[in-house]
């Protein structure tokens, strides 16, 4: 069966069958971990485990008996010496060294020799003891004369004996019931060996026949390695030259931004000048009609002063220092902020227009497109290695699939199933053996059950006759039938125990020491794996071997595979690969050598080339652009002269101010033409300030002007900081990363094509990996084998020792208890028996000379002092110590 099994698995091993084709796209799971699937798996039916329910409680009772009796450890050693010596079958008894074993031996059993001793004794004993008894009892003696002394405590001693033999009879009943239990146990366990054999066989054939499914499953899923390598392939683009652009957009992005940042700098400042020259139009006229208007004001006001009354000293002297004021306060009037004075950035604004002919930001998006354009590059200058990796992906395929035509798979799962059909008939054809067989055992168990029970009923029956007819009014010699049929059931009882003890203590003894010794030595010792580690001791089953497992496997005794170690793999069902090491006889590791598959894989895509000379980040055309920004003449305009005009106010003085304190100073001089004048001249400057200063500080014409002559001034002023150089700058980053990708990207590229060609192998790597982890875990597991021995098992220890066991157990403790139960059924069969004879005493200490006479009715009576008793004269006078010397001696008072 093993080697047909063994053959079986490397056959499907090595000859699964052909790489499934698939004809439709497989969806495949997202890049790095591939989803193989599960392995198609049998579901086996055998539970190899047993409850025996609350019987249960009985085999514990048993086991811990048989912990008491024999309370020594499994002996290992013992045994492996034993077998070595083939336990004195052909070896010389008196060596010294098979001695001392025998010695150990016999200390290890000790517990059971004494058992067994005592249980030899009894059944020696007890009949020998019964038939002596019954010769005593046949002479009168031994409790044999039918004549029974009368004692105050009769009615006590009789129910204490009476509750003590029901009680053990109860115990007996006890024992026998559970005897019977445990052989009702057997015997109904027994039908449940064919449902046991039945299932581990079914399990059998799925595990034969789900093996080469489950391989073929294995080497197929090949497929899903492939479509996803020829996925990655496909995909060479975004997967690696996607990977290359990323690692080159973080140096060349920055320089690329930079130049679009300049080009948007360039806009900006255009926008600038032309704000610049439209506020300085929009200011400069409302600054020249200001100026204008107040260079008027201010000359009629000189003419107004030149008025003889303003030099009369002599006559007006307060009025003429009022115009000498007056006058010497006009060249406050006039405008503060002279924007007149400010040229307008026409040549700057014509260079700018001529920079701005030129597109800047067009060419830095078409160096954006060169650079993203590298995927599609590398796909185009990899195509021939994309073709070629894929040629080899298949002629991996083709080589894994060529193994499906070499060996006979279906043979060999033919045969397999063939010796399980023909073990599994040889098994059936006991069955009738073994129901024939357990039939005998159960009326030979039901037989000695019967024994006991036949005792039990004649003390049940005694108990319950000698009870009922017993009359406490009657005296020994006049008890009724039914008292003296419970006495004489219960000597009955005691007589059917001399003759059976005997053999129920054989059998129990028998059955004890077989039973006992195979809980002790073969099923405690299975459930602690110890029986294993006697049978993996090296060279004892086969001196040549060490491990004779794998010598009668594979033929090489040295393999590290025990019985314990299979049997505890194939109890996790775990894959028999690892269960019976056959990596030793065909190592799948060599088979799919992921180095040896993916080495022409390797070299391919490490020959690839990828050149990206072709990327131009910036044309000459923009480098040309950016230079003539730089030479815009932005650092030749005077910028602080227009940030001057912008910060001044609109006049010089506050225009109201200055009408007020000349009208302050009208109303000093003397009534007439002067004053008039120049009251006049006040409300032209008011009118002058309402109109035309409110206007230019609150129109947002002139606000808006003036704010974006200022903030275009301030801009063009940071723009033309240093402005050469910042161009400069960036072509120099410009120039950095173009030397990068066309002439230092190669480092990059090789490193990103190791890596890509990393994730092709770690497909072939991972399901390499994922085929060895099936194998061991998944592949035909060895459940069936386990449960094999389970099944021996439990047939042979929780089916038939432990009920036997308990067999022994209910019927040893009724035997046992049948001995106490013959001395307190002879004690109280003369309590129920009929007497042939009774005490008859006289005490002349007390009272007078009494005479007994024997009534009609059978009770003792006593005649009246001084009357004849007339029966008295038919009966003959007799000494009582003549006939009974040892009964008729009359108590004394002090007795009673």
């Amino acid at each position: 069966m093993w080697n047909t099994g063994i053959a079986l698995l490397l056959c499907a091993l090595r000859a699964s069958g052909e790489l499934q084709q698939e004809t439709e796209p497989r969806r495949l799971p997202p890049p790095g971990k591939l989803d193989f699937g599960y392995v198609p798996a049998g579901v086996y039916e055998t539970l190899a485990h047993y409850e025996p329910g609350p019987i249960g409680i009985l085999f514990h009772l048993v086991r811990a008996f048989l912990c008491v009796v024999q309370p020594n450890a499994f002996p290992q050693d013992l045994i492996v010496k034993l077998a070595k010596d083939k336990f004195f079958i052909q070896t010389e008894y008196q060596k010294p060294e098979n001695v001392v074993l025998t010695l150990q031996a016999i200390y290890y059993e000790m517990g059971f020799l004494v058992c067994a001793a005592v249980g030899l004794v009894f059944a020696a004993l007890v009949p020998l003891i019964g038939l002596f008894f019954c010769m005593c009892r046949c002479c009168d003696n031994c409790g044999g004369e039918m004549h029974q002394r009368q004692r105050k405590n009769a009615d006590c001693r009789r129910g204490l004996l009476g509750t003590l033999l029901f009680a053990n009879s109860l115990v007996i009943t006890m024992g026998v019931l559970c005897a019977y239990a445990a052989n009702q146990n057997l015997s109904s366990q027994v039908k449940n060996v064919r449902r046991l054999v039945n299932s581990n066989m079914r399990d059998l054939h799925t595990f034969a026949n789900d093996t080469p499914t489950q391989i073929d499953y294995l080497i197929s899923q090949y497929a899903t390695a492939k479509n996803k390598v020829i996925y990655d392939l496909d995909n060479i683009g975004p997967l690696l030259g996607g990977r290359i652009h990323d690692q080159l957009d973080k140096e060349v992005h920055p320089a690329l931004d930079e130049v679009l940042n300049m080009a948007g700098a360039m806009r900006e400042t255009k926008e600038a000048l032309d704000n610049v020259n439209v506020g300085l139009e929009v200011l400069q006229e409302g600054t020249g009609r200001l100026n204008f208007n107040l260079s008027l004001v201010r000359t009629s006001i000189n003419r107004t002063l030149n008025d003889p009354g303003c030099h009369d000293e002599e006559s007006d002297a307060t009025s003429a220092q009022l115009c000498r004021n007056i006058r010497r306060s006009l060249s406050q009037l006039q405008i503060a902020a002279n924007f007149t004075r400010l040229p307008k950035v026409n040549a700057q604004l014509e260079k700018m227009n001529d920079v701005l002919r030129t597109d800047l930001s067009a060419v830095v998006q078409r160096g954006y497109d060169s650079l993203n354009n590298t995927p599609l590059m590398a796909v185009e200058q990899t195509r021939s290695v994309v073709e070629s990796v894929r040629g080899l992906v298949d002629g991996i395929g083709s080589n894994v699939s060529s193994f499906s035509r070499v060996f006979p798979v279906q043979s060999s799962v033919s045969n397999f199933n063939i010796f399980i059909n023909h073990a599994h008939a040889k098994i059936e054809e006991h069955y009738p053996d073994i129901d024939k067989m357990d039939f005998y055992r159960w009326i030979g168990c039901i037989a000695l059950c019967c024994m006991v029970v036949l005792v039990l009923a004649f003390n049940y029956l005694g108990l319950l006759c000698g009870t009922l007819g017993y009359d406490k009014h009657a005296s020994p010699t006049t008890r009724g039938c039914i008292s003296n049929t419970g006495g004489t059931m219960l000597m009955a009882g005691v007589g059917f125990t001399v003759i059976f003890s005997w053999v129920l203590m054989g059998v129990v003894t028998t059955i004890f020491l077989a039973g006992g010794n195979m809980e002790k030595l073969f099923c405690e010792p299975f459930h602690t794996k110890d029986v294993f580690k006697v049978v993996d001791t090296p060279y004892l089953v086969e001196p040549k071997w060490k491990n004779f497992i794998p010598g009668l496997l594979y033929n090489d005794s040295d393999l590290e595979l025990t019985a314990e170690s299979l049997y505890s793999t194939c109890k996790e069902n775990k894959g028999i690969y690892t269960a019976m090491g056959l990596d030793k006889v065909f190592n799948i590791s060599s088979f799919l050598n992921t180095t040896l598959l993916t080495k022409d894989v390797v070299s391919q895509l490490d020959g690839a080339r990828i050149d990206l000379r072709g990327i131009i980040l910036l044309e000459a055309e923009g480098r040309q652009n950016l230079l003539d920004f730089s030479e815009a003449g932005l650092s030749e305009i005077n910028y602080a002269d227009y940030l001057e005009e912008v910060n001044k106010g609109v006049t010089v003085m506050d225009l109201l101010l200055f009408a007020t304190e000349l009208e302050a100073q009208t109303d000093l001089m003397p009534r007439g033409a002067l004053q008039s004048a120049l009251k006049g001249h006040v409300g032209t400057l008011r009118q002058i300030h309402s109109q035309q200063i409110v206007s230019m500080e609150q129109a947002m014409r002139y606000v808006r002007a003036r704010s974006a002559l200022n903030q275009s001034m301030r801009f063009l002023e940071r723009t033309a900081s240093d402005l050469p150089n910042k161009v400069l700058a960036v072509l120099d980053a410009i120039n950095a990363a173009q030397n990068l990708v066309s002439q230092n990207a190669t480092r990059l590229i090789n490193l990103e094509t190791r890596k890509y060609t990393a994730t092709i192998v770690g497909y072939f790597h991972q399901y390499v990996e994922w085929v060895k982890t099936s194998l061991a875990l998944e592949v035909a597991p060895c459940k069936p084998l386990s449960n094999l021995l389970d099944t021996a098992e439990i047939i042979a220890c929780s089916f038939l020792v432990d009920s036997m066991n308990a067999f022994w157990m209910g019927l040893g403790c009724s035997t046992l208890f049948l001995l106490p139960g013959i001395i307190l059924a002879v004690k109280l069969a003369k309590f129920y028996r009929r007497m042939d004879t009774e005490d008859v005493y006289d005490d002349i200490e007390t009272i007078p000379m009494k005479t007994m006479e024997i009534g009609n009715n059978g009770y003792h009576s006593e005649s009246p002092r001084g009357v004849p008793n007339p029966m008295m004269t038919s009966v003959p006078t007799c000494d009582s110590m003549s006939r009974f010397p040892r009964a008729s001696a009359p108590p004394r008072h002090i007795d009673w």
